[in-house]
């Protein structure tokens, strides 16, 4: 398995070898350190644990400096559960290196948070008619209780909280690696804004 960090840089485009455009995401991945090589013997779980991004000493506490064995800096933490982690020792660098032009990648981030919207937007509700009488219900859920039961179902879609949630996306395809200035365009949108943090891994 192999795997590494990025955060999300901006989307741009991309043409085929047959002259089409194709969307696609710019991503600043690792280098990445292996912080951390767990056991099912030590941990009861097999993982390795590795560090990306920088940040300030002064905002880092002493429990994780000391975790961190004066590796760096990171700003981010992440594991990644495999069953064979023999191939890893704490300190290693993980680059772009082991990814390839082709690759097809799985990868994680946190989608962007669009507050609290209403049931068009947040389950894409048709909403209210615009004729007889329906001068205010345009954007409305309508009846939300049943005939018979007399109560509001478990699981009803109705406005809330929109966004902000862990999505993977699988089946990504990388375009092109810039292993130099550690860039990766992947072919597609990924979830997040600019800056998310994305977990990278293909088999």
């Amino acid at each position: 398995m192999r795997f590494i960090l990025g955060t999300k840089e901006k989307m741009t485009q991309v043409f085929t070898a047959d002259g089409k455009v194709v969307p696609a995401t710019v991503i600043v991945a690792g280098p990445a350190v292996v912080l951390q090589v767990k056991t099912k013997e030590k941990d009861g779980y097999s993982a390795v644990q590795i560090g990306f991004g920088e940040r300030k000493e002064k905002r880092i506490n002493k429990p994780l400096k000391g975790h961190f064995k004066n590796l760096g800096n990171f700003r981010f933490v992440r594991e990644f559960k495999m069953a064979d982690t023999s191939a890893f020792k704490v300190g290693d660098k993980i680059d772009l290196g082991t990814f390839s032009e082709g690759d097809k990648l799985e990868i994680s981030g946190i989608s962007k948070g669009k507050g609290f919207q209403g049931v068009v937007k947040r389950h894409g509700f048709s909403g209210g008619r615009r004729s007889h009488g329906q001068k205010h219900s345009e954007r409305e859920p309508g009846s939300i209780g049943t005939g018979g039961m007399q109560r509001v179902m478990k699981g009803m879609r109705m406005a809330g909280r929109m966004g902000s949630d862990r999505v993977t996306t699988k089946k990504m395809k990388i375009a092109s690696i810039d292993q130099e200035n550690n860039l990766l365009i992947i072919r597609g949108a990924l979830p997040g804004r600019k800056g998310t943090l994305l977990e990278i891994s293909a088999k």
